[in-house]
């Protein structure tokens, strides 16, 4: 296993925090952030994804502490609304959070990467990146761009021994929708929609992204994994 930090934003709650400690578990060096600088396991980084300039600061004080082997991309926020009163600036403040971070993050943690002989990015996305979904424009669009950011750093970056691959979670339960999920009418049409029958887990989610360090599978780059318990491809 090679040494130094892998970087986690987003790692106080939800699938976020799940990581973080999964990557822990398998011996990684963990370099969460969060808003607050409260992560599920330490040291953590208080960081506002939407300011570059702080994004910059917090990788380059990461950076001073050891080598850097590793980023996951999981920071962003979840907004709906009708698109015929979709305003451009929700619009953008849900791009700038879930997709200019991913390519600043991924921007300043490059050099670190290649200077260190390489490493792996993994940006988290959503399955919703391929489908059509009612009041979620600015959602889905967000994360369709994930998904190609994904592909242009894989090939931009791979003579640098620098693998990028997107996870595309579908309905995973969290702290933050478990209410929501457990309702009957939601629980029973996603059991009819999903072929698992189930939404997802933030630890199954976490070993994926912690399977994806361990293994280090250098041919493997660019891809979308899904994650949704087959929901995604359900006719």
């Amino acid at each position: 296993m090679p040494e130094g930090q892998i970087i986690v934003t987003g790692a106080s709650r939800g699938i976020g925090a799940s990581i973080a400690l999964e990557l822990a578990r398998r011996g990684y060096t963990v370099a969460g952030t969060s808003r607050n600088g409260d992560t599920a396991v330490g040291p953590g980084y208080a960081l506002e994804v939407t300011d570059d300039a702080a994004i910059v600061r917090t990788i380059a004080a990461i950076a001073a502490k050891g080598p850097i082997i590793g980023l996951v991309n999981n920071a962003g926020i979840y907004e709906t609304s009708p698109s015929a009163k979709l305003t451009s600036a929700v619009f953008e403040h849900t791009m700038r959070t879930n997709t200019t971070s991913v390519v600043a993050a991924s921007r300043e943690v490059y050099p670190h990467l290649k200077a260190n002989g390489g490493g792996l990015i993994v940006n988290i996305g959503s399955f919703f990146d391929k489908l059509g979904v009612a009041e979620h424009a600015a959602y889905c669009a967000s994360k369709a761009a994930i998904a190609a950011i994904t592909r242009c750093h894989a090939v931009e970056w791979a003579a640098d021994g620098i693998r990028v691959m997107n996870v595309a979670p579908g309905y995973i339960e969290t702290d933050f929708n478990r209410e929501f999920l457990s309702k009957d009418k939601v629980r029973s049409w996603l059991q009819k929609r999903i072929p698992a029958r189930r939404p997802g887990t933030p630890e199954e989610v976490a070993k994926l992204v912690g399977a994806l360090f361990s293994e280090s599978i250098g041919f493997m780059t660019g891809e979308t994994i899904y994650i949704d318990g087959g929901q995604g491809m359900n006719h």
